[in-house]
């Protein structure tokens, strides 16, 4: 094969894998944070993790897995559900209009 189409073949297949994490993303399900609530992130499922950022209200937000944790109490009931939005950032399922009392995610591994 020559080098130019080693080059061709190298293109084409960056442009696949860009394609494909596109297409991840924009699969991705979000999820919106009950209204006019200004969420805890915390570090860890539960309430005595500490809070490492605050969602503005009206945020909508990935659930990439579900753990439990600490019963927490909102405006979608009570849950002990922790919805892992980010690399160590947690949310109560409480306060996230999820359409299910239950795990709508994977649980975290």
């Amino acid at each position: 094969m020559s080098v130019e189409g080693a080059e061709r073949v190298e293109e084409a297949t960056a442009a696949r894998t860009v394609g494909t994490a596109e297409a991840a993303v924009a699969a991705l399900t979000t999820y919106p944070v009950a209204p006019g609530v200004r969420l805890n992130v915390r570090s860890g499922p539960g309430t005595g993790y500490a809070v490492v950022r605050v969602l503005a209200e009206d945020a909508r937000i990935p659930i990439y897995c579900q753990t439990p944790g600490t019963s927490v109490s909102g405006p979608y009931g009570t849950s002990a559900i922790w919805d892992n939005i980010s690399n160590g950032e947690y949310v109560s399922d409480a306060y996230v209009h999820t359409g299910s009392d239950g795990y709508v995610a994977s649980r975290c591994g």
